[in-house]
C-alpha cells in the first residue's frame, strides 16, 4: 500500500526495480516487469524472495530556511565593492525518487530532510551568489525587488538541482539583504546631508537661530561668520588677507587645512568637513589635502 504523497520504490540485489505510486499494489510478474526481469523469472513466483521497499515522500517541503554564512562581495554603482548578506526561505519536492535514493538518501533507511539541509543551503546560496554578482541590481534597489529576484533565480538553481539530486524548487523567497554596518553608517550619513540640503543656506540658518536667541553662535554659525570676514577683507584688499590686528601676509598658492583655517579664522576641523562635502574644491594625496588659492576664493564668493 502506498499513500497520496509517496512513492515506493523496490530495490533487488541493489538495482532498482519497480516503482509504484499512490495505491494498492498486488505483486505478480505481470504488474512487476523489471523484478520479475531481474530475477529470472519465466513462469512467475516459484520461491520467495527478498527486496528491499523505499517510501519516499514527494509532498512539498515548506519553509526551509537559507542565508550566506560569509558575505557576498560584488560590484555597486553606488558603494563600489560591497559585502552583503542575506536570507530567506525555500520550498521544494523529490521529482525523481531513484536519482534522490541513488546520489542522496544512499542506504539509509531513515534518511531525514534535516540530513539534507545543509547540503541544500550551500548549493542554493552558490547560485544567489553567482546571480546576484551578474544581475547588477545597485543594493539600495535589492529591498524593492525581492521577489523579482527570487523569481529569477529558480530557472537557474532548478536545472542544476534537478540533475545532480532529482529535486525541484517549487519557489525561492529573499527576505532581507543587509550590508555592512560601516556602510549602513554611510547611507545614513547620506541621507542626513540630503535632509540639510544646501550646506550655505543651513549655516546661514544656524546663524540666525544663534543671533536671535542672543547665545553663542554655533559651531557652523561660527564658521558662517568666519567665511564672511574673510570675504569682507578679500574684497577691501584684492584678495584673502590675514585676520585683523595681524600683519598683511600674501596666501601661497597651495594652502593646506590649517593654512586655510586661519585664514577663515575657522578650525581646521571645519574646514576639513567642508573639503569632505565638496563645498570647498581640493586635492586629496594620500591622506593630505591641498586646496589652490582660487578655489578658496570661489568657494568665499560663492
Amino acid at each position: 500500500m502506498v499513500r497520496e504523497s509517496q512513492v515506493a520504490q523496490f530495490v533487488y540485489l541493489g538495482e532498482f526495480g519497480d516503482t509504484f505510486g499512490p495505491g494498492t499494489h498486488t505483486l505478480t510478474t505481470d504488474n512487476i516487469p523489471v523484478l520479475t526481469t531481474l530475477k529470472s523469472w519465466k513462469y512467475g513466483f516459484e520461491s520467495p524472495f527478498k527486496a528491499d521497499v523505499y517510501y519516499v515522500v514527494t509532498r512539498l517541503f515548506t519553509g526551509n530556511k537559507w542565508g550566506t554564512q560569509n558575505p557576498v562581495m560584488m560590484r555597486d554603482a553606488d558603494f563600489g565593492i560591497v559585502r552583503v548578506r542575506a536570507f530567506g526561505t525555500f520550498d521544494f519536492k523529490i521529482v525523481e525518487p531513484k536519482l534522490f535514493l541513488k546520489e542522496v538518501a544512499g542506504t539509509d533507511d531513515h534518511f531525514r530532510l534535516d540530513e539534507f539541509a545543509d547540503t541544500m543551503r550551500s548549493r542554493i546560496v552558490s547560485v544567489f551568489s553567482d546571480a546576484l554578482a551578474t544581475a547588477k541590481i545597485p543594493v539600495l534597489d535589492v529591498a524593492s525587488r525581492y521577489q523579482e529576484v527570487g523569481d529569477a533565480l529558480l530557472p537557474v538553481i532548478n536545472p542544476i538541482i534537478g540533475a545532480k539530486y532529482g529535486l525541484e524548487m517549487t519557489s525561492f523567497v529573499l527576505e532581507n539583504v543587509s550590508v555592512p554596518p560601516e556602510v549602513e553608517q554611510a547611507i545614513d550619513k547620506r541621507s542626513s546631508m540630503a535632509a540639510v540640503g544646501n550646506l550655505n543656506d543651513f549655516v546661514k540658518y544656524q546663524m540666525a537661530e544663534g543671533m536671535e536667541k542672543g547665545g553663542a553662535a554655533s559651531a557652523p554659525a561660527e564658521m558662517a561668520m568666519g567665511f564672511a570676514m574673510a570675504q569682507q577683507m578679500m574684497q577691501q584688499q584684492g584678495g584673502i588677507a590675514a585676520a585683523p590686528g595681524t600683519p598683511t601676509t600674501v596666501a601661497p598658492e597651495l594652502l593646506t587645512p590649517a593654512d586655510a583655517a586661519k585664514l577663515l579664522n575657522v578650525t581646521e576641523a571645519d574646514v576639513l568637513a567642508s573639503l569632505e562635502k565638496g563645498d570647498i574644491k581640493g586635492k586629496k594625496i594620500g591622506a593630505t589635502w591641498r586646496i589652490t588659492k582660487t578655489a578658496l576664493d570661489e568657494f568665499l564668493k560663492s
